[in-house]
C-alpha cells in the first residue's frame, strides 16, 4: 500500500512541475524539431489567432507524404508553444469543382499546383498536388510555398530542401503578417536602371518586409543638402543595373550617404552587351567597356569591377529554336557567358544556396584594405576572363572549348564589404559644399554584384515571372533567395537568414531496391505474423500439456 501511495505522490508531483515548467525534448541527431530562438520569440509575440490551412494532402507519393508528415510535425511544434496557432489540412480536390477549375483558382491566387510524374508498379502516372499553405491573421493572408525547387530533377533532394525550409517558411509568413514595417529601401532611378517590370517580383517580395520607394538623384545639383537629407532617411539603397554615367554631384551624394552609415546593394555591369542582341540576324554583338563613373568610388571601398567578361564551363544553358511552325523545336546548348555563381567564402547569406544565374558577369578584384571582404559568389574553377572590346557570337555554341584556356578560375562575382569606409572625396575637390561633409563612415556594409541581370525576372505575356525561374528550361536558380538573404542581412534581419539556412539530414529511401524487393517484403509481412502465432500456439500448447500431465 505504501508503495502505491508513493507512486501516486510522485505522479502528482511530476504533473505539478510539468504544469509550472514547459519544455520539450528533441532526440533527433540534427535537432530538426528544435526551433531557433528568433522563431520562439516570434511565436511568443502572437496574441491573436493565426490560422494556417495546408493544401499538401490527398493521394500523395511516398516522398511527398514525408514532406506532409514533417509539415504536420512542424506545425504541432509551433502550436505547442502558442495555442493561438491553429492549423488544418485541406484537400482542395474534395469539392464539387473539377480538378482543372481548382487548379485555375490556385493559379489566380499565386499558388500554382505541381504536376508530378510518378512511377508506380512499373508505370508512369501523372498526379496533381498543391504544395502550399495559407496563413490567415487579422483579415490578412500570406501564401506559404512548401516545395523548394532545385536545379536537379531528384525528388529526394527536393524533399530534403523543402523540409529544411519548413521552419523558415512558417516563420517568414508569420513575420510578414505580424511585424510592422519600419525600415526603408530606396530604389535608385534616373541612371538607366532596369524598368520596374523587370524587378517587379523581387520588389513585391521585399514589400512584405520593408517600406520601398523609388529615389532619383536629379535634384542634387540644385538642392544637394536637401537631396542628401532625404536619402539619409533610407536604411538601404539598391541600384539595379545602371547604364548611364553618374555625374560627380550624384557620386558625391552617394558617397556621403555611405559616410553617414547608409548601406548599399550595387548591381552594376562595366561591360555593355545584352543577350537580346544575339537573337538578331547577325547572331552576334560587340561587347564594349561601360563607364559609369563609379570606378573611383568603388576603388576607395576596396572593390574593382573589371571591364571583362567571365566565360565559365559551369554555366546555365541557352535555349534556341530551330524549324518553323508546328515543326519548331527548342534545344538546349551550353552558353559559357551565363556563369552559375557558386559559394565563395562561407557566410550565412550563401548557406544552402542553389547556384545563382549570371548573364555577362564581370570579374571583381578585392583590393588590400582594412575592410572586411567576403567573397559571396564566384565562378567555377573552369572559367576564364575575356577582354573587351570583343565579339560575342551565338555560333560559338557549336565549338568545343579549349580546356587549356580554363585554368585560373574562381573569379569573384559578388562581394560583401564591411567596416569603416573612407570617403572617395577625401583630400579631393568636392562638386558641392555640405554643412557636414564626412570623410569616414561608422561601421556599415555594402554588397557589390557584377551583373545587374541577377535581379532581373523574366516576363511571360507581359507579366513578371518569379525571379530565378527560367521559362525556357523550367529551371529555378537561387537568385531570389540570394538577394533576399543579402537584403535581410544588410538590414539586420540575420535571424531570418539563419532560419532560412537550417540544415537537416534525411535518410533516403532506395526506390529501385524497394520496387525490386517489393514481393519479398510483402511475403515477409504476411508470413511472419502467421508463423509467429503458430510458434506461440505450439509452445503454449506444449507448456499446458506438460503442466497438466505432471499433475
Amino acid at each position: 500500500m505504501k508503495k502505491i501511495s508513493g507512486i501516486v505522490v510522485a505522479l502528482v508531483l511530476v504533473n505539478l512541475l510539468a504544469s509550472l515548467y514547459f519544455f520539450r525534448l528533441d532526440f533527433t541527431s540534427d535537432e530538426r524539431y528544435t526551433l531557433s530562438d528568433s522563431t520562439l520569440e516570434l511565436i511568443d509575440s502572437i496574441e491573436n489567432p493565426l490560422v494556417i490551412q495546408v493544401y499538401l494532402t490527398g493521394d500523395l507519393p511516398s516522398e511527398f507524404k514525408r514532406l506532409q508528415t514533417e509539415t504536420r510535425y512542424m506545425l504541432e511544434e509551433l502550436q505547442a508553444y502558442n495555442s493561438n496557432i491553429k492549423f488544418e489540412f485541406v484537400n482542395p480536390l474534395d469539392s464539387d469543382l473539377e480538378a482543372l477549375e481548382v487548379a485555375n483558382r490556385f493559379y489566380e491566387q499565386g499558388m500554382p499546383p505541381e504536376t508530378l510524374n510518378i512511377r508506380e508498379n512499373g508505370k508512369m502516372t501523372e498526379r496533381l498536388i498543391f504544395p502550399w499553405a495559407l496563413a490567415n491573421f487579422k483579415n490578412q493572408q500570406s501564401s506559404i510555398q512548401l516545395i523548394q525547387k532545385t536545379l536537379t530533377q531528384s525528388n529526394s533532394e527536393l524533399i530534403q530542401k523543402s523540409i529544411e525550409n519548413l521552419e523558415y517558411a512558417f516563420a517568414n509568413a508569420t513575420t510578414k503578417l505580424t511585424r510592422k514595417r519600419h525600415k526603408k529601401i530606396a530604389i535608385i532611378k534616373g541612371q538607366g536602371e532596369l524598368e520596374d517590370r523587370y524587378i517587379s517580383d523581387f520588389l513585391t517580395t521585399l514589400k512584405a518586409y520593408y517600406l520601398i520607394a523609388p529615389f532619383t538623384l536629379d535634384s542634387v545639383k540644385k538642392s544637394p543638402e536637401r537631396t542628401l537629407d532625404l536619402l539619409k532617411t533610407y536604411d538601404l539603397i539598391i541600384d539595379a543595373k545602371p547604364s548611364e554615367v553618374f555625374s560627380e554631384e550624384k557620386v558625391y551624394a552617394l558617397d556621403q550617404y555611405i559616410m553617414n552609415g547608409g548601406k548599399a546593394l550595387w548591381l552594376t555591369e562595366h561591360v555593355n552587351v545584352e543577350k537580346d542582341s544575339l537573337y538578331k540576324a547577325s547572331k552576334s554583338a560587340i561587347a564594349l567597356p561601360r563607364d559609369l563613373n563609379l570606378h573611383t568610388l568603388f576603388f576607395r571601398y576596396g572593390i574593382r569591377i573589371n571591364p571583362q567578361l567571365v566565360n565559365d564551363l559551369y554555366s546555365a544553358p541557352i535555349v534556341l529554336a530551330s524549324g518553323s511552325g508546328n515543326s519548331t523545336q527548342l534545344t538546349r546548348f551550353p552558353w559559357f557567358y551565363d556563369p552559375l555563381g557558386g559559394v565563395g567564402q562561407k557566410h550565412p547569406i550563401t548557406s544552402n544556396l542553389n547556384p545563382v544565374k549570371f548573364e555577362f558577369a564581370n570579374p571583381i578584384d578585392t583590393l588590400s584594405s582594412s575592410l572586411n571582404q567576403t567573397i559571396l559568389l564566384e565562378s567555377s574553377e573552369l572559367s576564364r576572363v575575356v577582354g573587351v572590346p570583343s565579339e560575342i557570337n551565338l555560333n560559338d555554341i557549336t565549338q568545343e572549348p579549349d580546356p587549356r584556356l580554363y585554368k585560373n578560375g574562381q573569379f569573384p562575382l559578388a562581394v560583401l564589404v564591411e567596416g569603416e569606409f573612407t570617403s572617395a572625396y577625401r583630400a579631393k575637390l568636392k562638386p558641392f559644399q555640405l554643412s557636414n561633409s564626412l570623410e569616414k563612415s561608422p561601421r556599415t556594409q555594402q554588397v557589390f554584384i557584377s551583373d545587374g541581370d541577377v535581379i532581373k525576372n523574366q516576363l511571360q505575356s507581359g507579366k513578371p515571372l518569379e525571379l530565378g525561374f527560367d521559362r525556357y528550361t523550367g529551371l529555378t536558380y537561387g537568385n531570389k533567395t540570394f538577394l533576399l538573404n543579402t537584403v535581410n542581412y544588410l538590414l539586420g534581419d540575420e535571424d531570418l537568414v539563419n532560419i532560412r539556412n537550417k540544415s537537416i539530414d534525411l535518410d533516403e529511401m532506395n526506390l529501385e531496391a524497394l520496387e525490386h524487393e517489393k514481393l519479398t517484403w510483402q511475403i515477409f509481412n504476411l508470413a511472419v505474423p502467421v508463423v509467429s502465432i503458430l510458434i506461440f500456439g505450439g509452445v503454449f500448447y506444449y507448456w499446458r500439456r506438460k503442466k497438466y500431465s505432471s499433475n
